[in-house]
This record gives structure tokens, sequence and C-alpha cells, in this order.
């Protein structure tokens, strides 16, 4: 019997639409869309229909699409050439505590060469505020880099308002939008973001894979150095199956596909936590009330069982969930977002999980991961 998966927020499987295109393509456009001959101009159409498409989708013009490897790339690109671009200005970033790896590693990494970070705290609903921003707001400020959506326990952060702020500072703003784009609706325009950065394989698309949005009048130079490619802004040869199907998935989430997606998804967190209240499971949801959530992601405590226990026994009865972000997979270290949250020494630190659906999961897998929950939070009860 297959498994139930509930791991969405690492990676959601292929969509047999995007299988489809990427197929098509590999059989019938092989070529190097940056040459002039006839199988490059083929190749360079549809990278060009594909770029239209996605900058479409958040309200950018096709120039300010970057394709490249993914959030980790484009996390990397944004906040480091940002930085290494603007220092003469100052040497003042702002962050917060609860970033992805991709971003807190690369702010490690600048305060080796001097940088100065400010790491926002969050509260214990894993939530920053606008103020929080200004007061840490400098003279020296040259950059801001919040996640739109937190990828271990799914809140919200008010970009948009966070956007209004810095129109009266110089100060670049940059958002890792990988778990809300193709769920959120994103306007570039309307956030004031200068950067944002994406995964294909978030949205049912494909691996090694995303883009970064680049303000057209924000000259970054390329972190990745070589041949001309995307505008001399990312060298190496396009991988143009792949962004094709990233386009078809991109196409699959429209504004109404989105809208009926959320409630969906939102529906399922609230059928979980009611089957489980029906059962009197002892458990508790890591961050703040799930209104206020991403509806894709939802992370609990369950009392007394350690998270990898959890995780196997679940494993075990065919359900797969994760402990926290896929990025940390392999270490035993704690989440770090429940940490900032709560403080090293809380329970709930090494006793959580992290459920996550996108818009393939169906109401019985809630279901089967109630029951599984259930039977084993009893059985230890003997």
């Amino acid at each position: 019997m297959e498994p139930v998966y509930l791991d969405n927020a690492a990676t959601t499987p292929l969509a047999p639409q995007v299988i489809a295109r990427m197929n098509e393509v590999m059989q019938q456009t092989f070529g190097n869309a940056s040459t002039p001959n006839y199988y490059g101009r083929k190749a360079r159409a549809i990278l060009d229909e594909a770029r239209a498409v996605i900058a479409k989708s958040i309200n950018a013009q096709p120039g300010e699409i970057v394709f490249n490897s993914g959030g980790s790339e484009g996390d990397n690109t944004a906040i480091i050439m940002t930085a290494l671009t603007h220092q003469e200005q100052g040497k003042h970033i702002i962050t917060t505590s609860i970033e992805h790896e991709a971003v807190l590693q690369s702010m490690k990494y600048l305060e080796t060469l001097g940088f100065e970070v400010t790491y926002l705290p969050v509260n214990q609903a894993g939530q920053i505020n606008v103020d929080q921003v200004q007061n840490a707001l400098r003279p020296d400020t040259i950059l801001v880099s919040i996640m739109m959506v937190n990828n271990e326990i799914g809140v919200l952060n008010p970009i948009k308002e966070i956007g209004q702020l810095l129109q009266d500072h110089p100060a670049i703003f940059h958002t890792d939008a990988v778990q809300s784009y193709g769920l959120q609706d994103i306007d570039v325009r309307a956030l004031n973001v200068d950067l944002l950065t994406t995964s294909a394989h978030k949205i049912n698309g494909p691996k090694m894979l995303g883009f970064m949005y680049e303000r057209a009048d924000l000259t970054l130079p390329p972190l990745i150095k070589g041949g001309q490619q995307e505008l001399k802004r990312r060298a190496g040869t396009e991988n143009v199956p792949a962004i094709a199907g990233f386009a078809t998935a991109v196409q699959l989430n429209s504004s109404k596909e989105r809208s009926e997606i959320r409630q969906r998804l939102q529906s399922y967190k609230q059928l979980l936590l009611t089957l489980l209240d029906q059962a009197d499971v002892e458990y508790v949801v890591n961050g703040p009330d799930i209104a206020q959530t991403t509806p894709n992601i939802l992370n609990l405590w369950i009392k007394g069982f350690a998270t990898s226990i959890l995780q196997i026994k679940l494993d075990l009865a065919g359900i797969v969930v994760s402990g926290g972000s896929a990025c940390t997979a392999g270490s035993l270290e704690p989440s770090h977002v429940l940490r900032a949250m709560f403080g090293a020494q809380n329970p709930r630190v090494e006793q959580s999980i992290r459920v996550s659906f996108n818009k393939m999961t169906v109401e019985n897998d809630i279901i089967k991961l109630a029951d599984a929950l259930i039977k084993i939070v009893r059985a230890k009860k003997g």
C-alpha cells in the first residue's frame, strides 16, 4: 500500500501535466537557448514563453525574472550580492531568527566579512511585527530579508506593511517566498519588494529549479560566474524542459484555483484537530491560531513523544510527516524555529511534528493520519 504523504513543505510530487510537458520538450526541443540556430531559437521561444507566464503570476515584467537552481541559490544571490554591492552605503542587515537556513547561513557568511546582522526575535506564536523592523532600521541598513511564510510553522509575516515602511528608506527588501509562491496571491508591486525568491518543487514542479524576481532598476552582479545567460545575471545553460514544466505548474495554480485550494487545505487542518480533540489526544499547535497561518502547514506538539520516535511510529503506520525543515533532516539538532519561539529547554522543541499538505492531498489522508496518531497515543497510555 502506498504511504500517505504529508511532508509537502519539504517537496511536492510532480503534477502529471508537468511531467507530460517536460517529456514533450525533452523529446522535441534539445537546443541550447543561447545559440542563434534553428534549434536554439525553438528552445529560446519556450524559455521566453515560460518567463512571461511566471512574470505575470507575480505582476512582474519578464525581464525581472532570473531562472536559477532554486530557493537556496536565490537566497544566497539576493543576500550576498546585495550586501557586497551596497557595502559602501552601509554594512547593517536585518532578518529574523526563524528564517530558512539558506538565509541564515548567508547571513553568517556575511558576518565573517564584517557585516552586522540584526536577528529579530519572534514571540511564542512565531510572529514579528512592523515596529520591530522600524526600531531596528538604521541609516546604514542596506538590506532587510524576511520570509513571507515560515516553512516549519506556517506563520505569515507582514510583508506588505514592511514594504510600505521601507519605501522611505534606501534599504533593499528581499523576501523568501518559497513556501508561499503558488498558494498565496503575490503582487510584487503591491508588496514593494525588490527581490523575491522561489522554488519550483514546492508547487508540483521540478527540483533544482526556481527563479529570483529582481526589480528592473536593481542590477546585482551574478553569484554564478560564467556565460551571459539570463541577461548576464546567472551563468549556466538554461534547463528548458524543466523551465517549461515550471511554467505549467504555475498555470495550474490560477488565482481561482489557489483560493479553492486554500479553503480545502484549511478544512483539512481543522478536520485533523477536531478528530484529535474527539479522541482526547493531548496536543498543542505551535504557532498562532490556524487562521493566521498558511493552510498547508500545521506544526503540532504531541506531548510526551520525542519527534524522532513519533516519526518512526507514523512511518511504520504508512504515514510520512516531518520533524521540521528538510534542509536539516540529517541533523540531530532540534528545530531552530521552535527554539527561537520557546527556548531550548521547552519540551515541545523535541516533541513536535510538521504536517504539510498540497493540492493532491485528499481528506482520507487526514483521517488516516488522525487514526494513526490516536492509536499511537492510546498504545502508550496502555
